[in-house]
């Protein structure tokens, strides 16, 4: 199992000097890949009063953060875990992807997810219905434009007039494409017509393996070779006193929760810090969160 390292994109340590420190740094220590995440608002009660954790509260757009990232390493991927199909054409997100893939030189990762908060889905002038369908159509789409010479698409949502889309990304026949998503249809759908799956934020990690095994099986039945799957956890790391769940404890207890991940069936996890409320919220403390950070990446990385 190969490991990764979320890039500071939540919270007040979420600055570009930050974003390059931790790429580098990561680059350096032998993760794998580094990874964004995408929140376009966070809803308000009547009173004023966010409705969900601060993690989600001051976000950078991930496609951007990526671009400016790709200038900044070398070897190691770029991944995005995830953006959400909807909030999308597929001519536009093509575009933007293929570009970041010729930035950094063929390293990109593309997750996509068809999205979870209704509040957003207003914002872009989105709709639940058949969001399914519109996942595979918009898929069906992007693989299109990622691969024909003169592109002509026609499906139910979404339609491409006979067209040259240039340039093409630098991997062929494109980046690999990972599905979000936690539910059996979403499984399913990553294993009939995905490079693979990413897991979410909330996940339950004691279970992942049963996901990891839907999808596999989604594989199979689909015809297609489930060993060429890139299996995906989102690594959800709280480093505590006191404390247990998985990745949540020690640096010794996190060390052996991502030797039992590896165990389960997972091509790769990537550590991700912004989703500790003491680290990840725009009100930590910027400067401790990110000494924080450079600490836990240093006594987890690959390399020692």
């Amino acid at each position: 199992m190969q490991l990764g390292f979320a890039l500071p994109v939540s919270g007040s340590w979420a600055t570009p000097a930050n974003v390059v420190r931790v790429a580098q740094l990561a680059e350096a220590r032998g993760y794998s890949s580094l990874w964004t995440f995408q929140r376009l608002l966070s809803p308000v009660d009547a009173a004023g009063t966010p409705t969900l954790p601060p993690q989600y509260r001051r976000v950078l757009d991930p496609l951007a953060v990526l671009a400016y990232v790709a200038g900044q390493t070398s070897t190691v991927r770029l991944g995005v875990a995830v953006v959400n199909m909807p909030y999308y054409a597929p001519t536009v997100l093509a575009t933007q992807l293929t570009t970041i893939d010729h930035l950094c030189g063929g390293r990109l990762n593309v997750g996509l997810g068809i999205g979870w908060q209704p509040e957003e889905l207003v914002s872009v002038g989105g709709t639940t219905a058949r969001r399914g369908a519109r996942a595979e159509d918009f898929l069906g789409c992007l693989r299109t434009i990622w691969t024909d010479d003169v592109v002509a698409y026609r499906g139910d949502f979404y339609a491409v007039p006979r067209s040259r889309i240039d340039p093409k990304p630098v991997q062929r026949p494109h980046p690999p494409v990972l599905l979000g998503g936690g539910v059996e249809a979403a499984l399913a759908r990553a294993g009939r017509m995905a490079d693979g799956w990413i897991s979410s934020s909330r996940a339950d990690l004691t279970r992942i393996g049963e996901s990891v095994e839907a999808v596999r099986r989604a594989a199979t039945d689909a015809g297609r070779d489930p060993d060429r799957l890139r299996l995906v956890c989102r690594g959800v790391v709280k480093v505590r006193t006191g404390e247990r769940a998985p990745l949540v404890g020690s640096l010794e207890d996190i060390r052996a929760d991502l030797s039992d991940l590896a165990g389960k069936g997972l091509t790769e996890t990537f550590v991700d810090l912004n989703f500790d409320p003491e680290i990840g919220s725009p009100d930590a403390d910027a400067g401790e969160s990110m000494r924080r950070a450079e600490e836990i990446l240093r006594a987890l990385a690959p390399t020692g």
